[in-house]
């Protein structure tokens, strides 16, 4: 009902997406990888310590299992954020989440940067659990708020821009364990403290943007921040279509108040946009690619590559995996939020059956190249779109909510192999595998007969298209009740609010 322009990418909108996914997004990325090179040093010093303190060191099983509740214990904060960003981005907002929620990694990146001087392998532990706590809440706001912000034409690429910074936090964790650089064993406290440089540069400047103008219209009803916000991010245009727009999902939705978790399950209206955000969330983790992350410089070792020669292998795939995000990201786009989804998810269960192949008959190289397969896959595509997905299935009264469920369901999926993988590895040996060749054979498939494409679509449209998927009828899926609406007029090319109502009426 509205025809409104395609908007060009400004200066605000980039900024304020580089400087989001700069302090947030990119601590996912580093925190997932930086455990991975001073894997070994981390391990002595444990046993160092319970050497010190029990007069014994630690047998390699139990070692192992230290070890695994280190990686694992960053997706238990995880999941822990999750559940708290309901809460958070009603009360605060998106950018004044993303504010607030910044201590938390200067109190994780102290515990961890001191935990050699105080001999203490427990502060390693604390400090990657509420590093994952800032991850898991920042994880799910991000996308929230650069996917509010955007104008429709431009959603899929600013909600990619996040996972280009999460490989870029990968890489950059990757070069930094180089033996050259950050590698040697005296180091690695900084190593895993310098998470604290990037969030510095938010809290400096992320303060200076404004908030989402879909919260402060539909949420806050504050149309004079709407319009001030809306100037910021947009070129001089008429912003009046935009406004209408926000205000149809307004009306659309059966209560401004942000519904429950419990209110998202029940609510038949979205069913099929909650079972959605099930599968993609829970498929992009079990998918295989935190194993990948997690364990590959061992991966690696099992292949056959010489030992000095693994860290720069692990290297050249971080650089694959910041190019391959770009590539999502720059196409989305043209080719639509499926294709990606579809392609990538198909790609990386092939990937993961050439592994299992490789590895029994052998063939390193292969093994290695379908390694890097499954990275490349999984950032085009897989790596993103859920998360920008989540956003565009439900209106604003069920985003926070919609992003509590993905993000936990993320966050305990991430745990889960984590912590499962290194034994599924000594016990099934190449065959764990197939595991995730079900998993994203299975993920692939439900897209491409289930989900429908939202590219270019406004948040109403989308919900529009589940209402018969979700036994409802589109007049009922998109009642109005009786609203205000605001009216806007030209003033300066932008729009200024004039104080006229009108009074909107249910029809059937």
């Amino acid at each position: 009902p509205f025809e409104e322009p395609l908007l060009s990418l400004t200066k605000s909108l980039l900024a304020v997406a580089f400087l989001a996914s700069f302090g947030s997004s990119m601590l996912y990325g580093y925190n997932l990888a930086v455990v991975n090179s001073p894997a070994e040093y981390i391990k002595a010093f444990y046993n160092q310590t319970m050497v010190a303190r029990n007069g014994t060191g630690l047998d390699d099983k139990t070692l192992t299992l230290f070890y695994s509740v280190t990686v694992s214990v960053f997706a238990i904060g995880g999941m822990v954020g999750s559940l708290m960003v309901g809460i958070l981005v009603t009360r605060f907002g998106r950018k004044g989440t993303l504010v607030r929620i910044t201590c938390l990694v200067f109190i994780g990146g102290a515990f961890m940067g001191f935990s050699r001087t105080f001999g203490s392998p427990e502060m390693i532990i604390v400090g990657r659990f509420i590093t994952g706590v800032h991850s898991g809440i920042s994880l799910s706001v991000v996308p929230m708020y650069l996917g509010e912000i955007a104008p429709k034409n431009l959603r899929g690429f600013l909600g990619l821009v996040p996972s280009i910074f999460i490989c870029l936090g990968v890489f950059i964790a990757q070069i930094l364990g180089l033996h050259e650089l950050l590698g040697k064993e005296e180091h690695w406290p900084l190593f895993l403290s310098l998470v604290v440089i990037p969030t510095m540069f938010q809290l400096m400047l992320l303060p200076w943007f404004p908030e989402s103008p879909r919260y402060l219209l539909i949420e806050k009803r504050n149309v004079h921040a709407t319009i001030t916000a809306l100037k910021w991010y947009r070129s001089k245009v008429n912003i009046q279509a935009e406004i209408e727009e926000m205000q149809e999902e307004q009306r659309s939705m059966s209560s401004v108040q942000t519904v429950s978790v419990i209110g998202l399950l029940k609510d038949r209206s979205v069913r099929w946009q909650v079972i959605t955000i099930v599968v993609v969330n829970i498929g992009m983790q079990l998918s295989g690619i935190d194993a990948i992350w997690f364990y590959t410089n061992a991966i690696f070792k099992n292949a056959g590559i010489p030992v000095p020669q693994i860290q720069y292998t692990t290297v050249g795939t971080g650089a694959i995996e910041v190019i391959a995000g770009c590539v999502g990201c720059f196409t989305i786009e043209r080719l639509g939020r499926r294709p990606l989804m579809i392609g990538g998810f198909t790609f990386m269960g092939i990937c993961c059956a050439g592994i299992t192949l490789s590895l029994m008959f052998q063939s390193h190289y292969i093994s290695v190249a379908c390694v890097v397969g499954i990275i490349a896959g999984f950032c085009i595509g897989p790596a993103g779109v859920p998360f920008l997905i989540t956003a565009e299935l439900f209106k604003q009264s069920h985003r926070p909510a919609a992003y509590t469920v993905a993000g936990c369901l993320n966050w305990l999926s991430n745990f889960t192999i984590g912590f499962v993988f290194p034994f599924l590895q000594m016990s099934a040996g190449a065959y764990c595998y197939l595991v995730f060749f079900g998993v994203c054979t299975a993920v692939a498939a439900y897209v491409f007969f289930i989900v429908p494409e939202t590219k270019n679509k406004t948040f109403v449209e989308i919900s529009q298209m589940f209402a018969a998927r979700n036994g409802m009828l589109e007049e009922e899926s998109s009642e109005l009740g009786v609203f205000n609406s605001l009216k806007l007029g030209k003033m300066n090319g932008y729009g200024a609010v004039e104080l006229e109502y009108e009074v909107i009426e249910n029809k059937k």
